[in-house]
């Protein structure tokens, strides 16, 4: 941790900056999680070791609750759930993500002390916990939490204040951070990381963090290295300057992500893009054609309805009706699309869902341009080095080549390989596809350029085969409004 140093930050408390020079890319610190858990909805499915999806995991055959990927990763992981295991035999079933997280962290420092390593710059009990700052509703589904903590944290285990306890819960309240899969396209899990908590919120950071999984499949535990997080520079940044990272999406309007980040992290947000409203203008936009703009009547109405249908595309997407989604979508597009600008976020929501869904029902012309559109309005608004930018050109990426339009596809790939260099980094597994698609697309190009025939029957040919994908289910749009 010789890289930053812990200062008061004036109005934000507590915070860390920089003790050197950093250019885009450069991994400031790395730390391991004291613990993590994989959530309830992905137990069965998501390895608890070293949180893989695999389509077939080995059960414990002691608590019937915990999966890994083998023998290698459950030996990996039976330090961390070693007790648990115990418990939910004790219990008869296994706790909420939460309580289990809260156990596992109690179970450690009991073990180890506040204090779990040398890079430690903060221990659990200097965290704040917010518990005065939430309302009497938050605070009943703590103690129901608590009541059934103290029902499942077994007799023989270390016994604790009800204080503490509930200090704890509301540490992993507010500092808990979401754990992904390998490839860092979904939320399995959360974890806590007492330094990166030091990191203060700017809805225009000069950092970004991304999760590496480490190395636990070596069959000599050895080799193994630790699941950890790594603070990664976007940008230059001056020694003394703060590191800040962003709570919420920046594709929020100001007073959105304002109420957010003071309803979930208890603080007003008082960034020069919040007191600024930068670029809320763009996000509530009207089409600009030749000069004449719709009146703000228009442009109200179009946001209005768009609002609307958010909710139906969520219902439709829940129900699994992909055909009505895609329907609801395009009668939106269709009617808003001449009056809102390509910008607006309701549109820009418009274009994901359908890019989504349409590569899934295998529609790859529709999701392209869709996709590309998506693009084009991501990059007039997020920061050039914006992970959520790059996962959108790479998705554009694929679906281009999905749909044989091979030029604009190998582009939006290169543009998608070069943030993710800044954001992931070389090594990350989601950087390596990159990569490998990259290469792919490029060599694709060539023989396109040197004849159109050859390269479209090979293509064919080929995706007869195994085609280039990297589509899932839609996901839910609900936390994007």
């Amino acid at each position: 941790m010789e890289n930053v140093a812990v200062f008061d930050s004036p109005g934000k408390g507590r915070g860390l900056k920089a003790s050197k020079e950093f250019w885009a890319g450069d991994v400031i610190f790395t730390e391991p999680s004291v613990s993590a858990v994989v959530f309830d909805g992905h137990s069965e499915r998501i390895c608890h070791s070293c949180f893989r999806r695999q389509d077939k995991l080995q059960r414990c055959g002691q608590c019937k609750f915990a999966h890994y990927c083998d023998r290698t990763c459950q030996r990996a992981g039976w330090a961390e759930h070693k007790q648990e295991c115990s418990a939910i035999k004790a219990y008869g079933k296994a706790p909420n993500e939460n309580i289990r997280l809260v156990a596992r962290i109690m179970w450690r420092i009991d073990k180890e002390g506040s204090v779990m390593s040398d890079m430690q710059l903060v221990t659990l009990d200097e965290l704040e916990d917010h518990l005065n700052d939430m309302t009497e509703d938050e605070l009943k589904e703590f103690k129901v939490d608590i009541h059934n903590f103290l029902d499942y944290w077994p007799r023989n285990s270390k016994q604790h204040t009800v204080e503490y306890i509930f200090h704890i819960f509301g540490v992993i309240n507010c500092n808990g951070f979401s754990v992904s899969d390998q490839r860092g396209l979904q939320a399995v899990g959360v974890g806590l990381f007492p330094n990166l908590c030091l990191v203060n919120h700017d809805c225009w950071p000069n950092c970004t963090v991304i999760l590496n999984h480490g190395n636990q499949s070596a069959v000599n535990t050895i080799f193994h290295s630790q699941r950890r997080i790594e603070l990664r520079s976007l940008g230059k940044i001056e020694a003394g300057e703060e590191l800040t990272v962003s709570y919420v999406d920046y594709l929020n309007l100001s007073e959105e992500r304002q109420r957010l980040l003071k309803t979930q992290y208890f603080f007003d947000c008082t960034c020069e893009h919040c007191k600024g409203r930068i670029k809320d203008d763009l996000k509530m936009a009207g089409r600009e054609v030749d000069g004449v703009k719709p009146s703000e009547d228009q442009v109200k109405e179009a946001t209005d309805f768009c609002f609307e249908m958010l909710e139906k595309m969520e219902n439709a997407r829940i129900s699994g009706n992909y055909h009505e989604l895609v329907k609801i979508c395009q009668n939106t597009v269709d009617k808003t699309e001449p009056i809102l600008a390509d910008t607006h976020i309701y549109l820009l929501r418009m274009y994901s869902t359908l890019s989504e869904v349409q590569a899934y029902l295998q529609h790859f012309e529709d999701a392209a341009e869709y996709a590309r559109k998506m693009v084009d309005g991501y990059m007039k608004l997020y920061h050039p080095n914006n992970a959520a930018l790059g996962m959108a050109a790479m998705r554009a990426g694929v679906t281009h080549w999905q749909a044989g339009l091979i030029e604009v596809g190998h582009g939006m790939i290169c543009k998608a390989y070069a943030i993710l260099m800044v954001t992931h980094g070389a090594t990350h597994p989601i950087t390596k596809d990159l990569e490998a698609m990259r290469i792919q697309t490029e060599m694709e190009l060539r023989m396109f350029k040197q004849n159109e025939y050859v390269y479209h029957s090979m293509r064919e040919a080929a995706l007869k085969n195994k085609p280039m994908t990297m589509m899932h289910e839609p996901k839910s749009i609900k936390g994007k409004k």
